[in-house]
């Protein structure tokens, strides 16, 4: 770093002696921006000059607050934010995040696509998949599926079809030596060659997934040339059906960030193809037990086809959405669960259209922590289920009984004291 810096190194060394900076980004598919900017929960410091809807902020609870429960914002680290604005000008009917959790970068595309096109992302860890599904699922995104594969399975199911995709590479991790510690404890030559030479096979399968025309965006949060400018070159050499659109390096002795690199590369040749469509599995009786549910509970109907699978959970998948072919945690939206005889709703619902719900139960935010811990709730409401929502944004559901709501938001989500 000091042969590449120089005079600059000083200052680079110096950014490590100040804390790590913290972000936020507002979710336009669920608030408008200037409106949460006048409810903000805690102080808000200056807008993140790359992020139209990111902020800079101190607060050390800020994932306790009832408002991050409600999807209403993400907490990403600033730098990492800038990825958003090598995507922002792409095409965006069919994209994929191939490298995706925890889902920051899923759900700043997801904003940026308002809920229309197909966005597939795809984690090869099973645990980190599961924290994306997750992360997707509160942030209300319908037009997403999660899935759980290598890039090379992927790009046998999907050549030639997607117009955006996003590599952020798994890395050395320069940019989190203060953010994660452990990340300076791994660091080593040997362990950036290997993570450049797995890069460029994540690359690689990503260049057969890109339709002729569209854009494929390379990020990392290190600062090895090995994984970032290296990287771009060697590919650009290798693939002359590409070429290099935008490229930039962010380093913490510039910014307020811990540092990013990113760039966006067209590809100017080759094919267009379609996927294998999703083939819906349907279940009559499943259906119906949904549509009687849904007509009692919410002031919507719900569009298009809804699949069934075989364990009895049901989705509402995005129009045109294909098929993916390897182990898909989240298929659109999870409507809910069909055991033969009941219906029971999903999480997910509450999450993307729970503001459509006829029964309301509405709590101020001081009033949200037992909802959050699990508690059941005294209400006036009638029988029947409820979305309980902190103000009118849904943070749940919950099943009235005799003036008693009892709680239904999942035990993996709550609130720990």
């Amino acid at each position: 770093m000091q042969e590449r810096l120089g005079e600059e190194f000083p200052a680079f060394l110096r950014s490590y002696d100040r804390p790590p900076q913290k972000g936020l980004r507002i979710n336009p598919l669920k608030i408008d921006r200037e409106d949460f900017l006048s409810r903000a929960p805690f102080p808000l410091g200056e807008q993140i000059g790359w992020e139209r809807c990111g902020y800079y902020h101190a607060e050390e609870k800020a994932g306790r607050d009832p408002y991050h429960f409600a999807g209403l914002y993400y907490l990403q680290e600033p730098s990492a934010m800038y990825v958003g604005k090598m995507t922002e000008p792409c095409r965006k009917t069919r994209v994929l995040d191939l490298c995706a959790a925890p889902g920051g970068k899923t759900t700043q595309l997801a904003a940026q696509m308002g809920g229309s096109g197909i966005l597939i992302a795809n984690e090869i860890d099973p645990a980190r998949a599961k924290i994306l599904s997750q992360n997707v699922e509160r942030w209300g995104a319908v037009n997403c599926a999660v899935t759980n594969a290598a890039p090379r399975q992927l790009s046998e199911r999907f050549p030639s079809y997607f117009d955006l995709i996003l590599v952020d590479a798994p890395c050395s991790g320069e940019g989190m030596f203060k953010k994660e510690p452990e990340a300076l404890t791994h660091w080593s030559l040997q362990n950036v060659r290997m993570c450049a030479a797995r890069q460029y096979e994540i690359l690689e399968a990503a260049a057969s997934m890109l339709a002729a025309g569209g854009e494929l965006v390379y990020s990392t949060c290190t600062f090895a040339e090995e994984e970032d400018e290296w990287q771009i070159e060697r590919f650009l050499r290798e693939h002359s059906e590409f070429v290099l659109c935008a490229q930039e390096k962010l380093y913490p002795q510039r910014i307020r960030g811990e540092g990013h690199f990113a760039a966006r590369m067209r590809k100017v040749s080759g094919e267009i193809s379609a996927a294998k469509p999703y083939a819906i599995r349907r279940d009559p009786r499943a259906e119906q037990a949904f549509r009687a549910f849904a007509e009692d509970c919410f002031e919507m109907e719900f569009p298009g086809e809804i699949a069934a699978l075989a364990d009895g959970r049901m989705y509402l998948p995005p129009p045109g959405m294909p098929s993916p072919g390897v182990r898909t945690l989240r298929l659109g939206v999870e409507l809910g669960e069909w055991d033969g005889k009941l219906f029971r709703p999903a999480h997910a619902l509450a999450m993307a259209y729970g503001t459509q719900a006829r029964r309301k139960l509405r709590l101020s935010r001081e009033d949200c922590a037992a909802y959050l811990r699990g508690e059941t709730l005294n209400t006036d409401l009638p029988n029947g289920w409820c979305v309980v929502c902190v103000e009118e944004f849904p943070l749940g559901f919950a099943k009235v009984t005799e003036g008693v709501a009892k709680n239904h938001l999942p035990k993996g989500l709550r609130l720990i004291r």
